[in-house]
């Protein structure tokens, strides 16, 4: 892979040098499959830290769960969930802080107290999203949504998906850019599980090289999700590990950048097999 270079308001990725993993602290009651386990800060902090112990390149905390059928949760909750558990780690960690969400009032708030990184599973909804990412100077993920987590798996449909994510990604990038932002900032998450059929997201895996936008990265967020267990059988969420490092070490093949997970320490090791193999002689 070529020179690839991803800018975060406090350093630079080189992702010619391999992939990163991006490990989950959800402040949340009820996401799909940590719901309540990080509630209170303190746990949530020391959760992260053992994150960052096992490998993870960037933590990624959010405090509004985007899980199918999700409400909902209005700014100031989610701000008093997720704020203090950064500017804990802000101060704690050597890697880099990210925040899940899809508001730019939570997304300003969170780059001030220490993130450098806003994973915007809306996709540039928020009309003030960008304006805040450029004024801050942090990275950006956009991710493709078809509808809403409370209605978005009802019925997902698409005449070619890879085509229409590629060019969703194509007019994101062009809205980024007008807003202020650099190429560099920029990275792009086809929403493994937001609105698509298990046939979508096998389609999307399998076709991540042709969703490349301006030669920015690539992000995957498909650990322990829903359709990993109609394709297995395994119903419960930490049943799906092994299903997780199969689309791990496949997607890698495929062109994926950034690898959003729960099993941080399993999906390193992974890693390194897929990336020893992808470069043998």
């Amino acid at each position: 892979m070529g020179k690839m270079r991803w800018r975060t308001k406090k350093r630079e990725f080189d992702l010619a040098n391999g992939p990163l993993v991006m490990g989950i602290v959800n402040v949340t009651l009820d996401s799909f499959s940590d719901g309540g386990k990080c509630l209170d800060p303190r746990e949530a902090v020391e959760y992260a830290l053992r994150l960052a112990a096992e490998g993870a390149d960037i933590i990624d905390i959010g405090g509004e769960s985007t899980r199918p059928g999700a409400e909902p949760v209005d700014a100031g909750e989610e701000m008093a969930r997720v704020l203090p558990v950064i500017w804990k780690l802000e101060s704690e960690l050597r890697c880099a802080i990210s925040v899940d969400t899809y508001k730019a009032e939570v997304a300003a708030a969170a780059l001030e107290a220490g993130a450098e990184i806003v994973n915007d599973v809306g996709g540039l909804r928020d009309p003030a999203m960008a304006d805040a990412v450029a004024q801050a100077g942090a990275g950006l993920i956009i991710m493709h949504m078809q509808g809403e987590p409370r209605t978005m798996q009802e019925a997902p449909e698409y005449e070619d998906v890879t085509r229409e994510i590629r060019e969703f990604f194509r007019q994101s990038f062009a809205r980024a850019i007008t807003c202020g932002m650099t190429p560099e900032q920029i990275a792009f998450d086809p929403g493994i599980g937001f609105g698509k059929t298990v046939g979508h997201n096998l389609s999307l895996i399998k076709h991540a090289a042709e969703l490349r936008v301006e030669d920015r990265p690539l992000v995957l967020g498909a650990s322990r999700k829903g359709f990993l267990a109609k394709l297995t059988g395994a119903a419960e969420t930490r049943e799906r590990l092994a299903p997780t490092l199969a689309v791990t070490a496949l997607g890698r093949a495929h062109g994926v950048n950034i690898f959003r997970v729960h099993d941080v320490l399993e999906n390193v090791r992974a890693l390194k097999v897929a990336e020893a193999i992808l470069n043998a002689p």
